[in-house]
This record gives structure tokens, sequence and C-alpha cells, in this order.
């Protein structure tokens, strides 16, 4: 039996902050000819990131380890910090100024899911390239995107 690398992981320190993991993810996004193909999917992605970021800094007050994991079929927008409480989603009233980042992630993400490990929790995201079927179509292990 052989084995083969099928895609890539790639890690970045987030204490750098939101715009520096939006630039960082930006090259990665470029391997994948997705800024020429699929803008729309990068805007979202770059938006998921920023997103998951800046939770990451404000409610976990935690280091935290932004990881891009492309497997061929999606790319993996995770985010790991040392808070092991899992986000839940709230209704942010309409002066709120914040509240909406898991909603934004929600309406952007083909999936997402969020897990609690020892010492901390990961919330990730999917997306899929424009055109590409969802191999995990009625899957349980991230949640589906809530219909518009």
């Amino acid at each position: 039996m052989s084995l083969r690398a099928v895609g890539w992981a790639k890690s970045f320190p987030v204490c750098r902050g939101p715009g520096e993991a939006r630039r960082w993810s930006l090259e990665h996004l470029e391997a994948l000819n997705w800024t020429k193909e699929a803008p729309d999917v990068v805007d979202s992605v770059l938006l998921t990131v920023s997103e998951l970021v800046t939770n990451a800094h404000v409610h976990a007050h935690s280091s935290a380890q932004l990881v891009l994991t492309w497997d061929g079929n999606c790319l993996h927008v995770s985010v790991a910090d040392t808070d092991p409480a899992l986000p839940a989603p709230r209704e942010a009233s309409d002066g709120a100024t914040s509240g909406r980042g898991l909603a934004i992630v929600d309406a952007l993400a083909d999936r997402w899911d969020a897990h609690a490990f020892h010492g901390g929790k990961t919330i990730t995201a999917c997306f899929h390239p424009p055109g590409r079927p969802d191999p995990h179509a009625g899957s349980d292990s991230l949640r589906p995107r809530a219909a518009d």
C-alpha cells in the first residue's frame, strides 16, 4: 500500500492580529489559484479568518493558532485557542457593535464546526471552490450552512 499526500496544512500564530492573518491566508489562497478562479470564495475565506481570529482575541483572551488545510476538496480554516468554552450563536440587537461573528461564518462557509479538546477549542469552517460538489454532503462531521 502506498500513501500519497493530497494537500497541505499551514499554521500561523494569530497574536499578530486579524490583518496579518488575512494577508497570510491570501498568500496561501493564491497558491490554489482561487484569487483568479473564485474571488467571491476568497473574500468569504478572508472575512471568516478575520471573524475567527478576532473572536479568539476578544472572547478567549488567550493565544491562538490559525491553520489552513487544503485536502483537495475543502479548504479548512481553523482557529484553536486555550478557552474550552464553545461559542454559542446569539442574536445581536440592531444597535449592537458585536455578536454577529458566528452568524457571519455560518452565512459564508459551506460548513462549520466547533469542538472542545483538552486545554481549549477549535472552530473550523470549510470552503469548497465553486463548481465542486461537497463530498461530505449529508455528513454530520461539520454543521451544514444555514439555508438562505
